[in-house]
């Protein structure tokens, strides 16, 4: 395979027609080539084509890091991987692109970005039409097609498409947390969720929408709100057929058909589906009302509930009736209007059949079969089932006009 060019201590290979000053490095290169691999390593066979390569290895058994960041104390087994390790401290980035101007911090990042200018080297599902940069991501893609799902959760049964979610949704079961952030100590169950949670620190925002300029500290956030412009649903339920814009309502929705409801309260017992909703409920036990309006200062328990109040002071009534212009703070306030022009009585009771257009005005009915008043005034007034017939008695005797 060697080949010695007429200029002096030059040796060329007949492969590639790589040139080499030395006829050993020659020799070390044609190993490439014929697959040659003399070095073996005594532990698990595995073999190499130099010794050097054979030694970096063998680190790997013996569990020795001998090459400290100086910085956060992490630690490598090679000099080389220390170095690659450090541009993350420094921001030092080497490697760029001759087509954009892009830099970047690793080489193989390069030659990933480098298939967005050759799209020969795109990998397209030929289901949907839809391109990736790599041939795994195409390969975890094509699982939403055929809906397979190798990786199963012993506990609790649930499928996943690849092992790293299967591993990131075990953490529910165990409560794990492994990744702390330096900044405030908050800790996290996935990795993406703390890179995520350090925008908070610097307020970076680096992914803006061409639509409406509103941008957003991750790449996936803004890929979702994107199909907002767009209308576009790629993922649907094979239940019932429903499309989605973003992978996790999907993923809520489904437990509606497998009655999974894997988030548990520790105070009372009451299991969920989504984890906000759980969220959200414990501070029924707690107490807490983290949502504060800054106008008047009182607080809420939600913060949907803190955006209806915030309406009070700006006047504003976003749900208009169609048919008489009437406007309303909450949507649930405009349907129930709504129901005066269609008469639609949705509330049956279940001793007479008779209905009602609200719920509070079934409850008040129903009191007339059970006998119950709960309103009641210590003097001169008798007790009656509808708190509305309290009110225009008290008004009687003010004087007031009720």
């Amino acid at each position: 395979m060697r080949e010695f060019i007429l200029e002096r201590n030059r040796y060329k290979c007949n492969e590639c027609g790589k040139v080499f000053t030395l006829i050993q490095s020659l020799a070390k290169h044609d190993r490439i080539h014929s697959g040659e691999r003399p070095y073996k390593c005594s532990e698990c066979g595995k073999g190499f084509c130099e010794r050097s390569h054979l030694r970096q290895h063998q680190v790997v058994h013996s569990g020795q890091r001998s090459y400290k960041c100086d910085v956060c104390g992490k630690s490598c087994r090679r000099n080389s991987s220390l170095a690659i390790h450090q541009r993350i401290h420094t921001g030092e980035k080497h490697f760029k692109c001759n087509e954009c101007g892009k830099v970047f911090r690793y080489k193989g990042n390069l030659a990933v970005h480098q298939k967005i200018h050759n799209e020969e080297e795109h990998f397209k599902c030929n289901d949907c039409g839809k391109v990736f940069r790599y041939k795994g991501n195409l390969a975890i893609h094509q699982k939403i097609h055929t809906g397979e799902r190798p990786f199963k959760c012993s506990e609790c049964g649930k499928g996943f498409c690849y092992k790293k979610a299967l591993g990131s949704h075990q953490r529910i079961h165990t409560e794990e947390k492994p990744y702390q952030c330096s900044e405030c100590g908050k800790v996290f169950k996935c990795k993406s969720t703390l890179r995520s949670h350090h925008g908070i620190h610097t307020e970076e925002r680096r992914y803006k929408c061409n639509e409406c300029g509103r941008a957003f500290r991750r790449k996936g956030v803004l890929a979702n709100h994107q199909r907002i412009h767009t209308g576009e649903k790629p993922y649907k339920c094979n239940e019932c057929s429903k499309v989605f814009s973003v992978k996790a309502n999907l993923n809520n929705h489904q437990r509606i058909h497998s009655g999974q409801r894997p988030y548990k309260c520790n105070e009372c017992g009451k299991a969920f589906r989504r984890k906000g909703v759980l969220a959200n409920h414990q501070r029924i036990h707690t107490g807490e009302k983290p949502y504060q309006c800054c106008e008047c200062g009182k607080v809420f328990r939600y913060k949907s509930t803190l955006r209806i109040h915030h309406r009070i002071h700006t006047e504003k009534r976003p749900y208009k009736c169609n048919e008489c212009g009437s406007a309303f703070n909450h949507k649930a306030e405009l349907a129930k209007h709504q129901r005066i022009h269609t008469g639609e009585k949705p509330y049956k009771c279940n001793e007479c059949s008779k209905g009602f257009s609200t719920e509070t005005n079934l409850n008040n009915h129903q009191r007339i079969h059970c006998g119950q008043r709960p309103y009641k005034r210590s003097k001169g007034f008798k007790t009656s089932h509808q708190g509305s017939h309290l009110t225009e008695h008290q008004l009687i005797q003010s004087g007031e006009k009720p």
